[in-house]
């Protein structure tokens, strides 16, 4: 009996998520990439002046390797720490693992660096996310992860947790 009733809570709960949709990641996406913008003249464009190297030549030049750095970290240190980029905050959305609790380093260093640098060379694969259930790139699939609406699920669990009582 107890089995069944931990079935029946996990497919509830996994009915309490609303899955973030191509549009909304899109734009989220759009506000990073504005964010990382903002952050490579306030920290690249420094440090390039300084070292009278502004202008790139070559994919591994200076300013192309600093930017890089400065992207990759964006994505991986904010979903770390936060589940969310800024972008994400602003359109209330937010990655959630599928197999594991919490967000582990393995985990977001897969989706955000390599999974992320698959997706933006390949773009079209990153249209998978229109067409899977569970709305995920294929850096989200292949890292076990998803984009969920965040105040969606609060909502829900509320409701579930006031049920309960």
């Amino acid at each position: 009996m107890n089995s069944t009733k931990l079935v029946n809570d996990n497919e509830e709960s996994a009915d309490l998520y609303a899955y973030a949709g191509f549009w909304m990641r899109f734009w989220a996406y759009l506000v990073d990439l504005i964010v990382i913008a903002g952050l490579r003249q306030l920290i690249v464009s420094p440090i390039l002046g300084f070292l009278d190297q502004e202008s790139a030549d070559g994919i591994f030049s200076l300013p192309n390797i600093l930017s890089a750095v400065v992207f990759y970290l964006y994505f991986v240190l904010l979903t770390k720490y936060f589940g969310q980029t800024l972008g994400k905050m602003i359109f209330g959305i937010k990655v959630i693992p599928l197999k594991e609790k919490r967000l582990s380093w393995q985990t977001v260093l897969f989706r955000e660096w390599i999974g992320r640098y698959i997706s933006a060379s390949i773009f079209i694969l990153y249209a998978l996310v229109a067409f899977l259930p569970k709305k995920q790139g294929l850096h989200d699939y292949f890292a076990d992860t998803t984009v969920i609406h965040e105040n969606y699920v609060r909502k829900n669990i509320t409701r579930k947790n006031a049920a309960v009582s």
